[in-house]
């Protein structure tokens, strides 16, 4: 299927520019700096700033004193929002909804890593990739997450995470766990995805290899995993050679590769496993997950079950389904997206 039809709508940036209401960005941090710059780039002019309540104590932001929705409204009455953040509370995404609900709100996306926009340029650039990786979709749900997906990059309209935000549960059958396997958890934070897997295994498992960058993640991950038995951590980053790379340091899941910031060991896959026969993998790797598939060619050989996040630059979603089948195209490559604003926890699952 051709897909630069899903493409003829206006874009998110094209509405922006040309809307006649009051421009609101809703949110502060990393997303917001990354919108007004792109913003900046379109020349699409912001009028205020807000933030949920609770977030709301007179500061201000790049010159915006940040205002309650309350204080919006009774300065502008209606206008258009920009939402500058993400989450995966249920709570915070009903907050985001009720803002919807009441003024005309999209989502300006901008990568979590990088500073590539999708836009015309990129969409131009990319379609034959995006058509390839497309046909590789296994089943009907895959490639409308697909379609969503891409449209959602390009609209920034939330109702297209709601049409395809499934439970991990459906994913997870798909992989099928059983109690003899041998996961490797790349990305492994403080141990929430050992627990994740342990839960869809049924608690048992021939053998844990789980790789944290972070030191203070490593720590709390080392101090999760004591008393576990047949569980080998290390802490690495995971890489397509083994070297050693500046990250960021940064606290929580959001430590990645930067240009500046702490010198960190990372490793090829296949040299960590030296032989042993993987059966499951799955890397969160904020960014490195292109490089991560490709320090992965003999463990691919053998066809593991992954679980890759497809969503940390706009090219992922295609780029890393099209190696994966280069490296194996004995692979089924299925794609979902569970509950998150933006399109945020959107991972390629492959048996």
């Amino acid at each position: 299927m051709e897909l630069r039809r899903i493409f003829q709508n206006q874009s998110v940036w094209d509405w922006f520019k040309s809307c006649r209401l009051p421009v609101v960005l809703y949110g502060m941090g990393d997303g917001a700096d990354k919108v007004i710059a792109a913003f900046e780039r379109y020349g699409i002019e912001i009028s205020a700033v807000m933030a949920s309540d609770g977030f709301v104590r007179g500061q201000t932001f790049h010159g915006f004193r940040v205002k309650t929705l309350a204080e919006v409204e009774n300065e502008f009455g209606d206008f258009a929002v920009a939402l500058c953040f993400a989450s995966q509370l249920p709570e915070v995404m009903s907050a985001i909804k009720a803002v919807a609900a009441r003024h005309r709100t999209l989502v300006p996306s901008v990568p979590v890593f990088g500073d590539v926009l999708f836009d015309g340029e990129f969409i131009n650039g990319n379609i034959d990739s995006m058509n390839a990786a497309y046909a590789l979709m296994a089943d009907d749900l895959s490639r409308r997450v697909y379609d969503n997906v891409l449209k959602f990059y390009y609209t920034g309209e939330l109702s297209l995470l709601d049409e395809i935000t499934t439970d991990k549960t459906e994913a997870f059958s798909l992989l099928n766990l059983g109690g003899s396997e041998v996961y490797v958890d790349l990305g492994a934070y403080n141990g929430d995805t050992i627990d994740e897997f342990l839960s869809y295994s049924g608690g048992t498992y021939r053998k844990i290899i789980a790789l944290e960058p972070n030191e203070k993640n490593f720590a709390k991950l080392r101090a999760h995993c004591e008393g576990m038995e047949r569980v080998e951590l290390w802490q690495l980053g995971a890489w397509k050679e083994n070297a050693v790379l500046t990250f960021n340091n940064k606290a929580g899941r959001n430590s990645a590769i930067a240009d500046s910031g702490v010198q960190t060991r990372v490793a090829a896959v296949d040299s960590l496993l030296c032989g042993i026969k993987a059966g499951y993998v799955k890397a969160d790797v904020e960014g490195a997950d292109y490089e991560t598939l490709l320090g992965m060619r003999k463990t691919l050989a053998n066809r593991p079950k992954l679980n890759f996040a497809a969503y940390h630059r706009f090219e992922d979603i295609f780029r890393l389904p099209l190696l994966i089948h280069g490296l194996n195209p004995d692979y089924k490559i299925y794609l979902r997206h569970h509950p998150y604003i933006p399109a945020w926890d959107t991972n390629l699952y492959c048996i």
